[in-house]
């Protein structure tokens, strides 16, 4: 994942951390400023959901604005995949579970989307 916080910030006109630090204070996200500090220099390890939220807020804008996928190393150009599924079978696209059947009780349901 890529950390855009600087970007998403830039694009606000803040251009510190200290600023990045009182938008967060006017959404009631209190975090020191070192913490900010790091955040600003680097990919954090982890960021609590809720602090997510509250980052979001300050900076009107969403997660994907701020967290961007990229693709894992040794994975660049392959085009589509094709992935070997639990019992050994190989299938292209995206691998879809089936339901199973239960004892005497029929199959199960699928899970929602």
């Amino acid at each position: 994942m890529k950390w855009n916080l600087r970007m998403v910030a830039a694009q606000r006109d803040l251009w510190r951390p200290t600023q990045v630090l009182e938008a967060f204070k006017q959404v009631g996200f209190s975090p020191s400023l070192s913490k900010v500090a790091a955040m600003w220099g680097g990919t954090p390890v982890t960021v609590r959901l809720e602090d997510l939220d509250k980052i979001c807020a300050a900076l009107n804008c969403t997660v994907g604005d701020l967290l961007q996928a990229e693709p894992l190393a040794g994975t660049v150009g392959l085009g589509e995949s094709v992935r070997q599924v639990v019992g050994g079978e190989h299938v292209s696209g995206p691998v879809r579970p089936t339901p199973g059947t239960r004892q005497g009780r029929g199959p199960r349901s699928l899970p929602p989307n």
